[in-house]
Parts: C-alpha cells; sequence; structure tokens
C-alpha cells in the first residue's frame, strides 16, 4: 500500500460513521426508500472500508468467535 492511503481509508471511515450516526439519530417517521436506501449504501460503504484495517479484523474475529460461542 502506498504511503498515506490508509490514512485516507480511516478519513473516509469516519466521515462516513459520523454521516451514519446523524441520520440514524433523526427521527424514524417520514422516510422515503430513497432517504432509507442512502442510509444502507453509506453504511454498507463504511463496513466495506472498515473491513481493510486492523480494527475491522479485530471485529471480524470478535463476531467470528461469538458464533462459534453459540453453536
Amino acid at each position: 500500500m502506498r504511503p498515506g492511503v490508509g490514512m485516507q481509508y480511516i478519513g473516509a471511515s469516519v466521515f462516513l460513521a459520523i454521516i451514519i450516526v446523524v441520520r440514524l439519530r433523526r427521527p424514524t417517521h417520514s422516510h422515503s426508500r430513497v432517504d432509507e436506501a442512502f442510509t444502507v449504501f453509506t453504511a454498507v460503504v463504511f463496513g466495506v472500508l472498515i473491513a481493510a484495517t486492523a480494527w475491522g479484523q479485530a471485529i471480524l474475529q470478535l463476531v467470528g468467535a461469538a458464533t462459534k460461542a453459540t453453536h
């Protein structure tokens, strides 16, 4: 990976996380389908960006361990 590219992922992830939190804190009434689709799209992009980081890998391992513990 080129120098500085990792910081771009982190910056984009933080930006999307802020957008998601702001959108989810709004009242839940009268959302249009486009509004809901945009929220889902930003959440998916956030997940893809965060998965490439060490923090994302730690979350994946934690969820995997929790899944194994329940079966």
